[in-house]
């Protein structure tokens, strides 16, 4: 029966297979005629992109002034030489250290970074060898997502839900993606203003430094899984190589940043650039461009600029203006242009009075990334009814806020804090009834006073004040004061120091206890250490008359 049915309908039941197999056979053939035409389109545009990318980098602008004047080593950080000593001693030895980089910027902190790895390489007993990376990341721009999709700074897993999971996506595997802490495995991690760090990052920034590896998640991920590859089971069971040495730069002041990565990090701090550094910046950013500079412009640039990059951008502006009007030379009229247009200010100066004054002391502060800077200290007194006297202060904090993220406190100034304390001392070492008086406490020069570091500098003031004795005009002083007149340490006291030490003080007064055996080595200043307040005021104060005489 069966044999009949094919013998009578075989005919059909061929036809309509030979049917479906050419119909087939064109599908897959319009298929793959499709595919190699998308391939064809894909290499034509690939081929023009690859062609247009050419021609981009073929036409390229001259080198811009701000990269001919970079450093070549270390040796050419203008200004630095001794934050660079401490930056070879941490990184370039057999042992090296992490570190963070404090400084206002166009000091050299970035430069210094990018050629620490190159002098590292010639230490023969560094752990840094010849392949060693230099990963550059800037934390002010770091895409960061708080779900985990993406981090580049310390690395993210590729879920096959996301977009673009490819193959392995398709099959289910998750899909490790390093960052740049696994990047610079073996070398250097250096991260640009690292206080802007979001805090999450900067927790498992502080978790890689810890281990030296980067562990990741993924809800994904099954150990059981024999389809995941045996590269993506390590990864997930051992974690991603990140060791490396970190280098972070930072404009803010170290309090600013996280106790735990400081704890972890040596701490390097970049001065700002005196006069004559900014001068040899000037030289040598117009001698690259062959260009001559007046020596009246070279001395308006060094007046002006507060840093290296704004030197080498004046040089720039003024050499066009100079080639504009074809000039030899760039003329001081030139850079006044520059400076009038961009509306610079003078760089500060803070210098002592000229003579000896009652009521005036030279104090001294810190604010940025610790940079010293003198202060004055003005203290009028005026005698009124006994028990009637009020007192006043200018030109300090008046609130300070304090506490972590989530929970801040404000508080009273600790500078007015420290005037009251400056009132019982003298009321009772000195017997002054301090209420019968009118007292004026002030801090001119625009710099808002913070902190109990001025206690000796206005007890000094008052007491002139009240007593009609001058102030030696050289002398400076930090310290805070306790209720019994005794002084007790205060942080920044180098750079005090060193800022006094510019300003043409010949002595300073600081707390024993902040007392260091480089202060004996300080050239062309002496450093007293005081423990009373007593001591500050017989070293500071004495008979006008033999002020005057010892100055001239």
């Amino acid at each position: 029966m069966l044999n009949q049915f094919f013998v009578q309908y075989g005919g059909v039941i061929y036809l309509i297979q030979f049917f479906f197999a050419v119909v087939i056979g064109v599908y897959f053939w319009t298929l793959l005629k499709g595919q190699q035409s998308k391939k064809n389109v894909v290499v034509k545009e690939s081929e023009r992109e690859t062609q247009r990318l050419q021609r981009l980098r073929t036409n390229c602008l001259t080198e811009p002034l701000s990269s001919l004047t970079r450093p070549a080593s270390l040796n050419d950080v203008i200004g630095q030489e001794e934050a660079i000593d401490i930056l070879r001693s941490a990184l370039c030895g057999p042992n090296p250290q992490h570190v963070i980089l404090y400084g206002p910027p166009g000091v050299g902190k970035t430069a210094a970074a990018r050629l620490v790895l190159d002098e590292a390489q010639k230490n023969s007993l560094s752990p840094f060898n010849k392949t060693a990376k230099f990963i550059e990341v800037d934390a002010t721009i770091t895409r960061f997502d708080e779900r985990n999709i993406a981090d580049p700074l310390i690395g993210s897993v590729h879920d096959p839900i996301y977009q673009g999971a490819g193959a392995l996506g398709q099959a289910g595997i998750p899909q490790p993606k390093p960052g740049a802490c696994t990047k610079a495995h073996g070398g250097i991690l250096f991260i640009d203003e690292i206080g802007e760090l979001h805090p999450l990052q900067m927790n498992k920034l502080l978790k890689v430094l810890e281990d030296r590896k980067v562990l990741l998640e993924s809800a994904y991920y099954s150990e059981s899984d024999r389809n995941i590859p045996s590269h993506i089971h390590d990864i997930f069971n051992n974690g991603l190589p990140a060791d490396f040495r970190l280098v972070g730069a930072t404009t803010r002041s170290p309090d600013e940043l996280s106790p735990a990565l400081r704890s972890r990090c040596m701490e390097v701090f970049f001065k700002p650039l005196e006069k004559s550094d900014i001068l040899t910046i000037t030289k040598n950013a117009a001698d690259k461009i062959n260009c001559v500079l007046e020596e009246e412009a070279l001395d308006e640039i060094s007046r002006y600029a507060s840093n290296g990059r704004e030197a080498v951008n004046m040089v720039q502006l003024a050499a066009g203006i100079a080639m504009m009007e074809n000039s030899p030379q760039i003329g001081v009229n030139h850079v006044e242009k520059v400076l009038n247009n961009g509306r610079f200010t003078p760089r500060a100066e803070f210098r002592p009075k000229d003579s000896p004054a009652v009521g005036i002391v030279n104090g001294l502060a810190v604010f940025g990334a610790c940079q010293g800077t003198l202060i004055e200290v003005e203290a009028k007194s005026i005698k009124v009814e006994v028990g009637k006297g009020n007192w006043t202060i200018t030109g300090v904090v008046e609130e300070e806020q304090f506490g972590g993220q989530e929970r801040r406190l404000t508080r009273k100034s600790m500078a007015k804090g420290a005037l009251e304390t400056v009132f019982t001392v003298l009321r009772s070492r000195y017997g002054i009834n301090l209420y019968n008086y009118d007292i004026h406490i002030n801090f001119p020069g625009g710099v808002p006073v913070d902190g109990p570091s001025a206690g000796v500098s206005m007890a000094a003031a008052i007491y002139s004040s009240i007593k009609g004795l001058a102030v030696d005009n050289l002398v400076a002083m930090t310290g805070e004061l306790s209720v019994h007149g005794s002084v007790k340490p205060v942080g920044g006291v180098i750079s005090k120091v060193e800022a006094a030490r510019k300003a043409g003080i010949k002595r300073v007064l600081i707390p024993a206890e902040n007392w260091l055996k480089i202060f004996d080595d300080f050239p062309e200043i002496k450093i007293i250490p005081v423990q009373d307040v007593e001591e500050v005021i017989s070293q500071a104060l004495e008979e006008e008359t033999d002020i005057i005489t010892r100055a001239i």
